[in-house]
């Protein structure tokens, strides 16, 4: 387990210097969300366990952002507190075997291999800033091309390291930082990075290699108002380094609009994962016949048009390489930052071609605002795996509701519903269903 000592440090310094001062009280917001979380997870085919997982949990997340204290250097703190209380988690259902010390689908698993009964973590963090740019050290949620939290289950994921974003020419943001470590969506414990390849079992050492640090930049540069450029570059040492250029652009229409979204990504081996000593070592990338070397290149293409209350899509996605897309992935849940990342798989493995459609309705034109519908369906075929043009598909559709007048306005309800089919060696077909409720209060 790493232990926080920096950031609260930092934190203190900063109330000490200026908790009195203009700015930093007023400026300051304070939240809490309450999130009911449910999951059920059934893998249809084969007989290795679990066939089926299901937990159902509360959790409650804080969130306090303080403003900045007067002079030419303001100084602020924000920290977040994460607890989680189990509901429901049978050892059948949690399914985890203790030797592999990770957790389960929602909750982190006890020394019996059942679920804990309730979790909790606090993240602090101590920020600076001068003009325009802004310099924070501590707990991160960082949403950016090259790296991006989870936040698909009762908790949100959150990395800690320090970040700096300046935004001192007009229409150009500036961003870079290093990432050291990651706490999982079901842990408390902050652990050091890794990818897909090398996040297995802790205690095979060859199949657990990690790092401590993670170098990221970039820049988003509005060209107009309708149109974003971005160069991201990413590094974790020992496994790969990545270049992602993107494009985003709204087209108003004589009859609705059309947005365009385009992304390309060039990722390459750097130090123990580019030589084959290295590799033996463990700092291996998953793939198929690449001996787990990071070698890949991922574009995509997705077109959305929107009339009224309609929103229609059409995607495409090619993985080229021999490894599949590496992402920052501790094993316990993480995002990438793909057109393909949907509710149960992200269609990124060596090799597949995936196409998408997608649907989307908002029921505020039908007299029910509030009430949104979202179904896609992919598929990816082509995969690089045991046997030849292994495919897969999704669909996945969600209904959500927010309450928006009266005692409950602003409680929200989803149901998500995912059928995931493959042929893919070491995947499995699953059927999953996730409901959610959730209610944010804001004390000031």
């Amino acid at each position: 387990m790493y232990k926080c000592t920096l950031p609260v440090a930092v934190a203190l310094a900063s109330l000490s210097l200026g908790a009195q001062a203009a700015g930093f009280v007023e400026d300051s917001k304070a939240s809490v969300t309450a999130r009911n979380f449910y999951i059920n997870s059934d893998n249809r085919n084969g007989t290795a366990n679990p066939s089926k997982q299901e937990e159902w949990g509360q959790g409650f997340i804080f969130n306090f952002t303080s403003g900045y204290t007067q002079g030419t250097v303001g100084f602020g703190v924000d920290a977040i507190g994460l607890t989680g209380f189990r509901l429901d988690s049978g050892k059948g259902t949690h399914y985890n075997p203790t030797s592999t010390a990770k957790g389960g689908t929602v909750f982190p698993t006890d020394s019996d291999g059942r679920a804990v009964d309730d979790f909790s973590s606090l993240g602090v963090t101590g920020k600076v800033k001068i003009s325009k740019t802004e310099a924070k050290l501590g707990v991160l949620q960082p949403k950016l091309p090259v790296v991006t939290y989870n936040d698909g289950r009762l908790l949100p994921q959150t990395f800690e390291g320090g970040q700096i974003t300046s935004n001192e020419i007009d229409n150009l943001t500036l961003i870079g930082g290093k990432l050291e470590h990651a706490k999982g969506r079901n842990s408390t414990n902050m652990e050091s990075l890794t990818i897909a390849g090398s996040n297995g079992n802790p205690a095979t050492a060859t199949s657990n290699r990690r790092s401590n640090a993670f170098y990221y930049a970039g820049a988003d540069y509005k060209l107009s108002k309708d149109l974003l450029l971005q160069y991201y570059y990413g590094n974790l040492d020992d496994f790969y380094k990545q270049h992602f250029l993107g494009l985003t652009h709204n087209l108003a229409l004589p009859v609705g609009s059309l947005k365009s979204d385009l992304r390309y990504f060039y990722s390459d081996s750097d130090g123990k994962n580019a030589s084959t000593e290295g590799r033996l070592a463990g700092y291996r990338a998953s793939g198929y016949q690449n001996n787990g070397e990071v070698d890949n290149r991922t574009w995509s293409a997705k077109f959305t048009y929107s009339l009224g209350s309609h929103a229609l899509s059409a995607g495409y996605q090619r993985v080229n390489g021999t490894s599949d897309f590496p992402f920052l992935n501790q094993g316990d849940g993480a995002s990438a930052y793909l057109i393909t990342d949907v509710q149960i798989g992200k269609f990124l493995r060596a090799g597949e071609r995936t196409w998408l459609a997608q649907y989307a309705y908002d029921f505020a034109a039908l007299g029910v605002p509030g009430l949104t519908a979202n179904a896609i369906y992919l598929k990816g075929t082509n995969v690089n795996s045991a046997g030849s043009d292994r495919s897969e598909w999704e669909r996945d559709f969600s209904l959500a509701y927010v309450v928006q007048e009266g005692t409950f306005k602003g409680l929200g309800l989803q149901w998500r519903n995912a059928a995931l089919r493959t042929d893919v060696s070491g995947q499995r077909d699953q059927d999953e269903n996730r409901l959610i409720v959730s209610y944010t209060y804001n004390f000031f």
